[in-house]
């Protein structure tokens, strides 16, 4: 796991927009994807990534990115038309698919007009259908909720887990051997469609974006060594929990989203990365 913290807003999208780039077009040219001549992504939603999807759709990375290869997949969708102003898929269309030459046959958005279940079952196909089984995402961007949420991985859904495991672990998969599931926001819109810990944890990379204060507590909790004791009543979060089998997780935060970050992982050690440059925006 490497951890990066930058000290604004500016600077933590310039960041994460060339290691975007620099992810995938490795993810054309290299490892297993060389061999089939494509990478596949995975989509964040809500209103983090759109700055981020806004400086990919533009020069350079409009022409240096390989878009043409791609396989373009979501986290999660709400169950919403897409058209709508809340859904994740028309919110990357706007941003960044309509303007960069990504082949419309190459766009697989979570149908979410159609009852959850279904929409479930169909991405779950439409997954093993692209990416074989299981399905091995080469780049799955994500983001945080202030509840640790990711995705649409809530609370909620690992403590009913663990109630109905029987067994008191927390790490219960409250989806196990599914690619896809339903789900239940605890805001509006409430019906969600996700991908789950078993599709995450088989992505070759894991990309967290977080920003802002309000992230802060939930980003901690997230990091928090896994050898530390839970305070009384906090389980780990659902972001927590996303660990790749065969690949790695990176998580490029600004210094509010960082704030409350445990101090091993504010001095750095072996698996933690901290970068402090300041962009030429922020010195403006």
């Amino acid at each position: 796991m490497e951890i990066h913290v930058y000290p604004g807003t500016a600077a933590l999208y310039a960041a994460a927009a060339e290691r975007v780039a620099a992810d995938l077009t490795a993810a054309v040219e290299g490892r297993q994807a060389s061999q089939r001549g494509t990478a596949s992504l995975a989509l964040a939603g809500g209103s983090t990534p759109r700055p981020l999807y806004e400086r990919l759709a533009g020069e350079p990375y409009r022409s240096a990115v390989p878009w043409e290869r791609l396989q373009v997949f979501w986290g999660d969708e709400r169950c919403v038309p897409p058209d709508h102003p809340a859904s994740n898929y028309r919110m990357a269309r706007e941003a960044l698919l309509d303007h960069v030459p990504v082949a419309a046959s190459r766009v697989h958005r979570l149908r979410g007009e159609l009852p959850p279940p279904e929409a479930a079952r169909l991405y779950a196909a439409q997954l093993e259908a692209v990416l074989g089984r299981p399905p091995r995402l080469d780049l799955v961007l994500l983001g945080l909720g202030a509840d640790g949420h990711t995705a649409s991985l809530f609370p909620a859904a690992f403590a009913a887990a663990v109630e109905g495991g029987g067994d008191g672990e927390a790490s219960d998969d409250p989806h196990p051997g599914r690619w896809a599931a339903p789900a239940t926001a605890p805001a509006e819109p409430r019906q969600r469609v996700t991908l789950t810990l078993s599709t995450l944890d088989a992505a070759r990379r894991v990309l967290f974006l977080v920003a802002g204060a309000d992230k802060a507590a939930a980003v901690a909790r997230s990091l928090a060594s896994p050898t530390a004791a839970p305070r009384p009543g906090e389980a780990p979060t659902p972001a927590a929990r996303v660990r790749p089998t065969d690949g790695d997780v990176l998580w490029l935060l600004d210094a509010a989203a960082a704030a409350d970050l445990p101090p091993e992982l504010r001095r750095g050690d072996d698996t933690t990365k901290r970068d402090d440059t300041t962009s030429d925006e922020e010195k403006a």
